[in-house]
C-alpha cells in the first residue's frame, strides 16, 4: 500500500508519464551495461597475452611485421627469427653460378694465346698458374656436386712444393636462405713425368687457410656475373669478422652528432625475443628521428637459455648477433664509449643539451623536432610499462619500423652451422624432434610421446626420407641413445657429434675468448638451439614434430585451429 501511493503521489503510473519513465529505465539499463562492458574490457586487456607471432610458420611473418596488433609478447624460449630470415630469395641472381663449361671455355681461351712453356718435371708447381687454377676450379665443381659455386679466388701457395689453397663463393643447390658462405680449402696436385697436372687430393673445409684472405694488389680470381646482382646486400658465411666497437673520429664530430639511448626498464633478463622486439623498436626510433642508437652491448641471458637455470649477466650482443652488420648498415654507438666521450667534454665545460622523456606516451613523433644532442628516455620499475617496446605501440606503430633487415645472426654461429653442413656435404635430410616436458605432458600432448618413440618415428619415416640417407635430427631429447634404433635405416646425426667446432681448440673458443677479454664463453644453451635449429633448416628435407610425426597441436590440445588463423 505503502509503495503504491508513493507512486501515486509521484504520477509513476499516470499514463501522460509512462513514455519518459521507460525513456529513462532504457537509459539507466544502457548505461550500467556499458559500465560492465567496460570493467569486462579493462580485466582482458590487462590479462591477455598474443601469442608471439614470430615463431608463427614464414606464411606468416610478412602479416605480422605489418600489423596493428599490440605488442606484447608471452615468454618463449624458441630461437627468434631475424633480418636475413625474411630476405626474399631472388633466385635470379642466383641464377649466374660457374659451371664446368665456364671454366673450360676459360682455359680453352688462354690455350689459344699459345703460352705454353718446356716441360720440367722438377719445377714445383705455381700456384699462380692459370693451368693449375682452371685445373682446381673443375676439381672442385665435380667434387661438390651439391653446391653452386659464384666466385672462385685465385690460388695461394699452401704447405710444402705441391700443394694450393683456394677459396671460394658458394650456395647449396637446394638452398633456401639469402646468403652465401665462403670455403677454402688444400689441393694437392700431382705433375706427371711428362708434366701433365692432375689433383691429387682436396682437404677438409677450411684447410686452405692460406686462401682465407685476399691479398692485397692480388688480381681477382673467375667469377660469372651479369652486372645485375649485388651479392653484398647478403650475408656471407666464412669471412673473417670485424665486429670491433666502432670509434669517435674527435670532439668535434662528436659534438655535432644527434643521440638516443634507452635507459633502464624491466626489458633486461628476458627472453631473446623480447629482448629483440625492445631492442629494434629503440633502433626504429632512432632511425625515425635521424639520431644515432647508444647501445648496451652487455645482455642478460634469460635462465631459459643457461644450464644453472638462472639468469646470467656478462654475455655479449656479440655473441649471438651480427655486430658488423649492425655497425655498417645504421649509426650506433656503444654506451661505454659514448659516456666517456660526453663526461669527457662536460669535464671541458663543453655545453651538451640533454632532453629527458620519463613518460613511454610521448611518441617518437612529438620528439622530432628536439635539438639537444642527446635524447634520453628514462623508463621506470612498474611492469609492462617499463617495456621499451611500448614506444612503438599505439600511433607510434604505424610511423616507427623496425629496421629487421639491419640485425643477422652471429656469423660465428652461422659459420658453425656451415660446418656441420659441409661435413654432410650439403646432403642431407633433417627432422625436428620435440620430445621432453612436452612428451611428459599427456593432457595437453596426449600422442606425443608415443608417436615420437623409436619404433613410430621409423614407422613415420620410411614415407619420407630415404634408407641409407644421413639424417640430421634437432632434438631436446637429453639421451641421445634413444634414437639409437634409427642407426639402422639411416646415418644419423646430432649436435654433439660436433663438439670440437666450439670447445678449446677451435677457431670460434678462440675468436670469442678474444672477444671477451681472455675469459672463455660457454656454448650456452641459446647458442645450441640456435646452430641446432639452422642446421635444420638446411636440410634438403624437413621433417616437423606437429606437421609430420604427430597430430597433436604445437601448443597443446585444442590450440591447433587457432595456430592457424
Amino acid at each position: 500500500m505503502f509503495g503504491r501511493s508513493a507512486l501515486q503521489r509521484a504520477g509513476g503510473f499516470r499514463p501522460e508519464n509512462l513514455g519518459q519513465n521507460a525513456l529513462n529505465l532504457i537509459g539507466n539499463i544502457g548505461f550500467s551495461l556499458f559500465v560492465v562492458g567496460v570493467l569486462v574490457f579493462t580485466i582482458i586487456a590487462a590479462t591477455y597475452e598474443p601469442e608471439d607471432p614470430l615463431f608463427h610458420p614464414s606464411d606468416k611473418i610478412t602479416t605480422f611485421l605489418t600489423s596493428t596488433s599490440n605488442a606484447t609478447l608471452r615468454s618463449d624460449d624458441s630461437v627468434v627469427k631475424t633480418g636475413e630470415d625474411f630476405m626474399a630469395v631472388n633466385q635470379t641472381a642466383f641464377a649466374a653460378f660457374i659451371n664446368i663449361t665456364d671454366v673450360e671455355a676459360s682455359a680453352n681461351e688462354e690455350n689459344a694465346e699459345g703460352n705454353q712453356v718446356d716441360c720440367d718435371a722438377s719445377v714445383p708447381i705455381d700456384c699462380k698458374d692459370s693451368e693449375v687454377f682452371h685445373l682446381m676450379m673443375k676439381a672442385t665443381i665435380e667434387r661438390f656436386k651439391d653446391i653452386h659455386f659464384y666466385k672462385f679466388g685465385k690460388p695461394a701457395v699452401g704447405e710444402g712444393a705441391n700443394s694450393c689453397d683456394m677459396a671460394w663463393r658458394y650456395r647449396p643447390k637446394d638452398g633456401k636462405s639469402a646468403a652465401f658462405y665462403k670455403d677454402y680449402r688444400r689441393f694437392v696436385i700431382h705433375k706427371s713425368d711428362n708434366c701433365s697436372l692432375s689433383v691429387a687430393s682436396i682437404g677438409d673445409y677450411h684447410s686452405g687457410l692460406n686462401a682465407r684472405k685476399r691479398k692485397r694488389n692480388q688480381k681477382a680470381g673467375f667469377e660469372k656475373s651479369d652486372g645485375k646482382r649485388d651479392d653484398f646486400s647478403l650475408p656471407l658465411v666464412g669471412e673473417a669478422v670485424n665486429d670491433s666497437l666502432p670509434t669517435v673520429e674527435s670532439d668535434k664530430a662528436f659534438k655535432s652528432g644527434k643521440y638516443l639511448v634507452y635507459v633502464g626498464g624491466g626489458d633486461r633478463c628476458k627472453t631473446m625475443n623480447h629482448f629483440l622486439w625492445s631492442f629494434l623498436c629503440a633502433l626504429g626510433e632512432a632511425q625515425y628521428l635521424n639520431r644515432t642508437l647508444v647501445m648496451d652491448l652487455t645482455l642478460c641471458l634469460s635462465s631459459v637459455y643457461t644450464s644453472s637455470g638462472q639468469n646470467e649477466e656478462g654475455k655479449d650482443f656479440r655473441f649471438y648477433f651480427d655486430f658488423e652488420h649492425l655497425k655498417e648498415a645504421a649509426s650506433v654507438l656503444d654506451e661505454a664509449q659514448f659516456w666517456a666521450e660526453w663526461g669527457k667534454l662536460h669535464n671541458k665545460k663543453t655545453r651538451l643539451g640533454l632532453h629527458l622523456v620519463e613518460d613511454f606516451r610521448v611518441t617518437p613523433m612529438k620528439l622530432a623536432d628536439v635539438k639537444d644532442t642527446l635524447i634520453m628516455r628514462k623508463f621506470g620499475s612498474v611492469e609492462p610499462d617499463n617495456y621499451w617496446y611500448r614506444v612503438c605501440e599505439g600511433d607510434a606503430e604505424s610511423v616507427v619500423k623496425r629496421p629487421w633487415h639491419l640485425l643477422w645472426k652471429s656469423r660465428r654461429l652461422m659459420e658453425i652451422v656451415s660446418a656441420i653442413a659441409s661435413r654432410l656435404n650439403w646432403d642431407y635430410d633433417a627432422a625436428h624432434i620435440e620430445r621432453g616436458e612436452k612428451a611428459r605432458n599427456t593432457e595437453l600432448w596426449p600422442n606425443l610421446e608415443k608417436d615420437t618413440s623409436p619404433s613410430a618415428l621409423l614407422s613415420t619415416l620410411q614415407d619420407k626420407v630415404e634408407e641409407g640417407r644421413n639424417l640430421y635430427i634437432a632434438t631436446n631429447e637429453a639421451e641421445l641413445s634413444f634414437f639409437n634404433p634409427l642407426k639402422d635405416k639411416y646415418a644419423t646425426h646430432f649436435l654433439d657429434e660436433y663438439k670440437d667446432l666450439w670447445d678449446e681448440s677451435s677457431e670460434w673458443y678462440s675468436e670469442t675468448t678474444k672477444l671477451n677479454g681472455g675469459n672463455p664463453v660457454e656454448f650456452d644453451g641459446y647458442m645450441r638451439a640456435s646452430v641446432d635449429t639452422e642446421v635444420f633448416l638446411r636440410g634438403k628435407k624437413q621433417i616437423e614434430t606437429f606437421n609430420d610425426l604427430t597430430n597433436d597441436c604445437k601448443d597443446g590440445v585444442g590450440t591447433c585451429n587457432v595456430a592457424a588463423t
